[in-house]
């Protein structure tokens, strides 16, 4: 039931709060307490707005007012008061030391009990070994520490905790964050609009967003615009653009107003399920509601233009923007433009729009310049590229490893491993270092050019150059290795590889077999083959082609289609290149006539295509 209080008429059974936090109960001072008392046999649950009046809902545990505890309250502290000031953001948490006259921790003078006092000093101490920890990352430890504090009845620090649910959400334990979370509330302690927004966020971030909706919707707190804006961006990046506009309803109902955020997802979101003519509607109703779009917003609609393939459109806006829209457009917006004629193969418009921005005041960035070097690379055009490259200084932008790597695989490509090689000293003596992909890059070309001895040279250096090898480095240079017939080499980066705790996959795996039963040693490949499964490694199609050209050329056909087999029943379909190497075995066995014949049964039934069987019957 609902009863209107005065503060100073408060009848007998209500506790009094004149003397809690009296001094700021004044006109125009509100507070709203949660209160857990205990009246003879029955436990109260009251839920207090203080101001010039008070309102309580009260339930007994024996009946029901139809007041429900809120989901994850197990349990409420005996004996405390929990204020919140009006401003959501802030909380004034504290224990009612003075709430009844005859609290065991009260003298009848008022004054607090050493018990008491001692509570005080070791919640203090708990709370700054639990912000400690959270500070270490020691996330365990301090969930731990949280725990045995709420059982000795003590209230932790929010902002400890609010770091420790944060915490546990960029690890991905979401479930361990919502434990923290149901922690404190039932500890009695106020979760502020920050909590629950980080909670929100890590839930949002792990894809969990039936668990955002369903905070959002027992949030103790008004949500904030922060908190709706980041349900929505993962409704919209999960492609749930109508449950995003439902939130978006909800969010209008509760007079919390979207910002220029809000409407920046919302843009970009109806771009891409109902493309930007719809798009535009939202921009529309945007500036109807006084919410001034930004630069960012109207380069989401550019970047949508251009993704319908309607790029005349797109510079149309883009020189629009000033004077339509009050917008000046900056380096993005030129970006994505120079991006989309480049995929057209308009590049030299592109060259004219990099002229035209510079004379407009709006300077290229290192991106704009990339955007042009990455172009003309892939078409060839390397003496462009170098021209962009060296004309980026006179811009005040310094060329990173994502404008000389184009350029490398330029040289690469055309096997001009002396330009590579000459722009690798160059990248380094401009202070540029190399990445893996760099690297990555040259060992490629080394070891398709046959200089594996070079690669491996390479590789070894890398880890001192302070650019650690990963998976597909070892993968490429035993690959070449393999190919090279230095199979015993490809091993011994294979054991080093799993040294460094870089775990191989299939596509290691299968350079080795492939190597081995190329260098004849099937019996080697056939035992590799079997560690594979014992490894849980699928074998694919291709390892089990090597395996079998190994038998075939040891004249173990019969072996070979055992082997095929074998794959069928794996559920790994055959190849043409598997009915070939068969077809060649049979043959190289001395039964060229029923080679042949099988051959011509494949290549009627469509298995083998005519050209291909061709070569074969050439071969034969």
């Amino acid at each position: 039931m609902d009863m209107m209080v005065h503060r100073n008429h408060a009848h007998d059974g209500f506790c009094s709060f004149q003397h809690f936090h009296g001094e700021n109960l004044r006109n125009g001072s509100c507070f709203r307490a949660r209160v857990k008392v205990s009246v003879g046999a029955n436990l109260n649950y009251m839920k207090g707005c203080l101001g010039c009046k008070a309102c309580f809902v009260v339930q007994s545990a024996g009946g029901g007012t139809g007041f429900r505890k809120p989901q994850g309250f197990q349990k409420k502290r005996q004996n405390r008061v929990f204020a919140i000031s009006k401003v959501g953001s802030v909380r004034i948490i504290g224990k009612s030391r003075n709430f009844q006259s005859s609290s065991p921790n009260h003298y009848a003078n008022g004054q607090v009990s050493p018990a008491s006092s001692s509570q005080n000093i070791e919640e203090t101490e708990s709370n700054n070994q639990l912000r400690k920890l959270v500070r270490t990352g020691e996330l365990e430890e301090a969930f731990r520490i949280l725990e045995s504090m709420v059982y000795r009845g003590h209230i932790p620090d929010i902002i400890a905790c609010t770091s420790l649910i944060r915490g546990f959400c960029k690890k991905g334990k979401t479930r361990r964050a919502s434990l923290v979370f149901e922690i404190i509330e039932d500890s009695g302690a106020v979760p502020d609009i920050i909590t629950y927004n980080v909670l929100i966020g890590g839930y949002c971030k792990a894809e969990e967003i039936d668990n955002a909706l369903q905070l959002l919707d027992r949030m103790s707190v008004a949500p904030d615009v922060v908190t709706y804006n980041t349900i929505l961006r993962s409704l919209c990046d999960g492609g749930k653009l109508k449950q995003a506009m439902e939130v978006l309803n909800r969010q209008l109902q509760r007079e919390c107003y979207p910002d220029v955020i809000t409407y920046t997802i919302l843009i970009e979101a109806t771009c891409k399920d109902s493309g930007v003519e719809q798009a535009m509607k939202v921009l529309d109703e945007m500036r109807s509601r006084g919410c001034k779009p930004d630069v960012v917003t109207y380069n989401v609609l550019v970047n949508g233009i251009c993704k319908e393939g309607r790029l005349d459109d797109a510079i149309k806006f883009l020189n629009d923007m000033p004077s339509v829209y009050g917008c000046n457009p900056d380096v993005i917006t030129h970006n994505i433009i120079l991006r989309s004629m480049c995929s057209t193969g308009r590049w030299m418009d592109a060259e004219r729009l990099l002229a035209d921005m510079v004379r407009k005041g709006c300077s290229p960035s290192v991106v704009t310049f990339n955007i042009l070097i990455n172009f003309f690379c892939r078409k060839g055009l390397l003496g462009r590229a170098i021209g962009i490259l060296e004309k980026m200084p006179k811009y005040g932008c310094t060329p990173n490893s994502l404008s000389y790597n184009p350029l490398l695989h330029g040289f690469c490509q055309e096997k001009k491993m002396e330009r590579a090689i000459e722009y690798l000293e160059i990248m380094v003596s401009r202070d540029c270092y190399p990445d893996i992909v760099t690297y990555n890059t040259l060992l490629t070309a080394l070891c398709k050019d046959g200089k594996v001895d070079v690669a491996v040279e390479i590789l070894h250096q890398l880890s001192s150059k302070g650019c650690s090898p990963v998976k597909i480095t070892y993968n490429t240079v035993i690959c070449g290795l393999s190919k090279a017939g230095k199979t015993e080499e490809a091993l011994k980066l294979l054991d080093e590889m799993r040294s460094k705790g870089i775990k191989p996959d299939i596509i290691t795996y299968c350079s080795i077999v492939t190597g081995l039963s190329r260098e004849g040693k099937v019996d080697e490949a056939i035992q590799f083959f079997n560690e594979l499964e014992r490894m849980g490694v699928m074998p694919n199609a291709i390892t089990y082609n090597a395996i079998m050209l190994g038998l075939c050329k040891a004249q173990q056909t019969d072996r070979a289609i055992d082997y095929l087999v074998l794959m069928v029943m794996r559920g790994c379909k055959p190849t043409e290149a598997t009915y070939t190497i068969l077809i060649e075995g049979i043959a190289y066995e001395g039964l060229a006539i029923e080679a042949l014949e099988l051959l011509n049964e494949l290549c009627s039934r469509g298995v083998v295509n005519k050209s291909s069987a061709e070569q074969v019957a050439v071969k034969m």
